[in-house]
């Protein structure tokens, strides 16, 4: 049986809440997400990526649009070597600088050492303005990610 995940994760992967900020959030998502089977804040000592899981759909660069997938796996395994710390490359399609944290994922994805997480949330998708209030009370601007696995 697959498992549904709502995840938020900081836009600056380095950014972690509060104990404080974290249990507000987790509190707030706990009440858009009531059937959810466990809700909870995750603190990594080191950057990580969270990825969609069986959402992938792939990875395009943001500059010129073109698909970056196969290029993608060579950069990330650069980006290992580091822990994460060095996200930038050369995107080889049009031989920009990007940040591996601003690819345009089709299904979001992201780096981070905080991750606020609904486990089988059974839910639709939140609002905006429910994405807001979570922000607000982490304190960072986030981006959410569906995975399944």
């Amino acid at each position: 049986m697959s498992e549904t995940i709502l995840r938020y994760v900081p836009l600056d992967p380095n950014w972690q809440p509060s104990d404080e900020q974290s249990g507000q959030a987790v509190s707030l998502l706990k009440a858009m997400a009531p059937l959810a089977e466990n809700v909870s804040g995750h603190f990594e000592d080191d950057v990580r990526f969270y990825d969609p899981g069986e959402n992938w759909s792939g990875v395009k660069c943001p500059n010129c649009k073109a698909d970056v997938e196969g290029w993608w796996g060579e950069a990330m395994d650069t980006a290992f070597a580091s822990e994460f710390k060095n996200l930038s490359a050369e995107a080889p399609c049009c031989s920009t600088t990007v940040n591996l944290n601003g690819l345009d994922y089709v299904w979001p994805a992201g780096f981070g050492r905080f991750a606020l997480e609904a486990l089988n949330p059974t839910m639709d998708d939140t609002t905006h303005e429910q994405d807001q209030q979570l922000a607000e009370r982490l304190g960072a601007p986030l981006r959410k990610i569906w995975a399944r696995y």
